[in-house]
């Protein structure tokens, strides 16, 4: 009876102990540099002298780079503690697949593959906000349309796991997990949503790797991919202001700075596109209360009563060609609008050369708060809006055309919108003059 219980417990010591080591929670990043990738994941109990093995395709791991090694402490009273490791990966060669797994002699991961940033033939993204761990009703498709090479690069548009603060942390576990089948494969980009806030983002900030000119922190930052120049910026700093004011201003002026290099004539020839990522749009025709049904949307016009720090002009002054945004748990296609009005191209093509930005709202991946609403009297500044779960594509096809579309989840796989924007020249809109259309705001619902 002895022997029998001491092999039970080093059964279960062995188990308990070798499942802790085991990376865990693995995803890709870019760092801004163009031929790097950055490596992330996870253990339960540290492994020291932790790294990265890869190769190229079809070779031997003859490769390896040590992980830094940082130590996260879960907020909440039980301060559950999670090891963080991350591994940059240097000098590699521009549209070529790599494989790779990543451990420590306590354990390894499986192998996985990545493709480096391709040439300008190929520059395809999935784009969605507002996914959780409890129906996830999209990721099955994500995840396969992922490993099959769909995508070069993924953008999660704010609001990961509802909430990854929940049970000490462990929800942001099962999330990350979830998504390794996604983001093991497919460089996995973010900006943070509402639902980070908790202990000031700490989960948000600890678990990914994002390029560091920005706050240094994933909170703001920006890159430079194919031919667009993609900026991924915080929404949260015009609501959570017991995180302090002062990131308000250090996030607008750092934005300002950003768009200035992004518009000199070298970069911007080179880099054409202007995208930006935020959670919480500017617009909506949501049935709700949310800032983005109201005049003075907060990204937009900027902190309230003062309007100070709003981005639309700022987006608008300096040409910015695209903005995704989530938080509605829905999809819509705005006309391109600034100041509540309307500036689409012409009538028959209102995306060519329109008169301002164009903004989608994609954030009905799936998540435990169900869909958002719409008003029901369609409004004239939106083009086109579903509650389908689903999730967005986007395609630079050449420095004048991007495609996108929307991929319902809740009737298999189907295109149920789908446009071309089309900019012949990226400059700024005030260089011409454009003829639009005022909405009266007082007609819809919610107004200050």
């Amino acid at each position: 009876m002895f022997y029998l219980i001491v092999i039970l417990i080093l059964c279960y010591v062995q188990n308990t102990v070798g499942n802790n080591y085991q990376p865990e929670q693995i995803h890709l990043s870019y760092t801004g540099i163009l031929n790097e990738m950055a490596i992330t994941w996870s253990t339960q109990i540290l492994a020291n002298e932790s790294y990265v093995e890869y190769s190229l395709w079809n070779e031997e791991l003859s490769l390896r780079e040590n992980a830094t090694i940082s130590k996260f402490i879960d907020g909440s009273s039980a301060h559950r503690v999670l090891y963080m490791y991350r591994a940059i990966l240097k000098n590699l060669t521009m549209n070529t697949v790599y494989i790779y797994h990543v451990g420590s002699s306590y354990g390894w991961s499986a192998k996985y593959s990545f493709r480096t940033i391709p040439n300008e033939k190929r520059q395809s993204f999935a784009v969605y906000g507002d996914l959780g761990v409890v129906n996830a009703q999209s990721l099955a498709r994500l995840q396969r349309e992922a490993q099959l090479d769909y995508y070069d690069s993924i953008l999660h548009v704010g609001d990961f796991a509802y909430d990854m603060d929940a049970d000490q942390s462990r929800v942001g576990d099962q999330f990350m997990n979830q998504i390794q089948e996604i983001a093991a494969y497919v460089p996995y980009m973010v900006c943070p949503g509402n639902h980070e806030r908790a202990y000031n983002f700490s989960n948000y900030k600890s678990r990914f790797t994002m390029p560091p000119n920005g706050d240094g922190e994933n909170l703001w930052y920006s890159y430079n991919f194919g031919l667009a120049h993609i900026i991924s910026f915080s929404t949260e700093v015009y609501f959570w202001w017991e995180y302090g004011f002062a990131q308000i201003s250090n996030q607008y002026h750092w934005l300002e700075q950003d768009l200035k290099w992004a518009t000199a004539l070298e970069n911007r020839t080179k880099y054409p596109w202007i995208i930006t990522m935020g959670h919480q749009p500017m617009y909506c025709s949501n049935a709700n209360q949310d800032d983005c049904t109201f005049y003075n949307s907060r990204p937009r016009s900027g902190l309230p009563y003062i309007h100070t720090y709003g981005l639309e002009k700022m987006f608008y002054d300096y040409g910015v060609d695209l903005e995704l945004w989530a938080h509605e748990h829905s999809y819509e296609r705005l006309w391109p609008i600034y100041n509540w009005t309307i500036f689409n191209g012409s009538l028959n093509e209102p995306y060519k050369n329109p008169g301002a930005p164009t903004h989608i709202i994609s954030g009905s991946a799936g998540c435990f708060a169900k869909h958002n609403p719409f008003l029901n009297q369609t409004q004239l500044y939106s083009a086109f809006r579903s509650d389908d779960y689903g999730y967005s594509r986007m395609k630079i096809i050449n420095s004048t055309h991007l495609y996108m579309e929307q991929v319902s989840d809740d009737q298999d796989g189907k295109i149920i919108d789908n446009f071309t924007l089309i900019r012949e020249k990226h400059e700024p809109y005030s260089y011409h003059k454009h003829k639009g259309i005022k909405i009266d705001y007082k007609s819809t619902r919610y107004h200050h």
